[in-house]
């Protein structure tokens, strides 16, 4: 995009807009001027050049990319390769929504994240032995998305040591707190444990056990426990039902775990590298030449 990357944070220096104005402005913004000519604010003084600047990128990041096909394409080929890469799923999630009208800020967001899949295209899922003992991670970062304010679920879950399944879903309703944006996950986490279970059934790996989901919300599964229904929980009666009545069946257990050891968070938000490269090892996510 040339000269378009490089709008910088520097202070006014060196080129004069007109000779009216009593303020420089920066070099790498000259290329704006002639395009957004009705922002300038009228004088431009030091006090409202802020405010100007601002609004500038704000201009430059809502502007449309010009090939939204191409950003489509390769959106819509990010989301096959999250089948085999469960550490770009959240990534992928917030880039193919904005498939429609993506803007440059969009693509170079995708861009980066081609970026991170070339460099680590050494990596992958390995299957080893192990107990074949089924146990779910289940999280919600609450209202997530700053436009509606949805929340993000995401579960992911193992067969032994082996990670067989994860998702990652904006929730279609706005969550009123954390517990409730929890529980849903909880809810979407349960059905997938109970379609996996009854898959097993079928090759014959019954479990004997109930399958443990991990939650990290204190509140959310004290509700689940709660055999006495809440008139201020009403609204997700149908998700309180249904965990319970597996609950009670022994299909499943909720079991509470520290934030920091909550694998599904890499499914629900992003982090700094470190924390990041930390979640992707708890997903065992390895170098093929471990």
């Amino acid at each position: 995009m040339g000269d378009q990357d490089s709008v910088t944070s520097h202070p006014p220096s060196s080129i004069n807009l007109s000779g009216d104005s009593d303020i420089t402005i920066p070099p790498s913004l000259k290329f704006l001027i002639s395009h957004i000519k009705n922002l300038l604010p009228h004088p431009l003084t030091v006090e409202n050049y802020a405010i100007w600047r601002l609004q500038i990128l704000q201009h430059f990041t809502a502007n449309g990319f010009a090939d939204p096909s191409l950003y489509r394409r390769l959106a819509g080929s990010l989301q096959y390769l999250t089948i085999t890469w469960p550490d770009i799923a959240y990534a992928t999630n917030r880039i193919c929504q904005h498939m429609q009208t993506p803007s440059c800020q969009d693509y170079q967001d995708l861009k980066r994240l081609l970026r991170y899949i070339k460099g680590t295209a050494h990596l992958g899922l390995p299957i080893t032995r192990g107990n074949l003992i089924l146990q779910t991670y289940a999280d919600a970062d609450w209202a997530a998305d700053p436009v509606d304010r949805k929340s993000v679920s995401g579960f992911c879950t193992f067969l032994g040591p082996n990670l067989i399944s994860w998702s990652v879903k904006k929730q279609v309703t706005v969550a009123k707190s954390s517990m409730e944006a929890e529980y849903r996950a909880l809810s979407a986490a349960t059905s997938e444990v109970i379609w996996t279970r009854r898959l097993e059934e079928e090759l014959q790996l019954v479990q004997s056990s109930p399958t443990r989901i991990h939650c990290d919300n204190i509140s959310a599964i004290a509700i689940a426990k709660n055999p006495i229904f809440h008139a201020r929980t009403k609204h997700i009666e149908i998700d309180f039902q249904f965990i319970r009545q597996h609950l009670t069946a022994g299909h499943i257990t909720i079991q509470h775990i520290p934030s920091q050891d909550q694998v599904a968070d890499i499914l629900t938000k992003s982090f700094s590298s470190t924390r990041f490269r930390d979640l992707r090892s708890k997903l065992t996510i390895s170098s093929n030449n471990d």
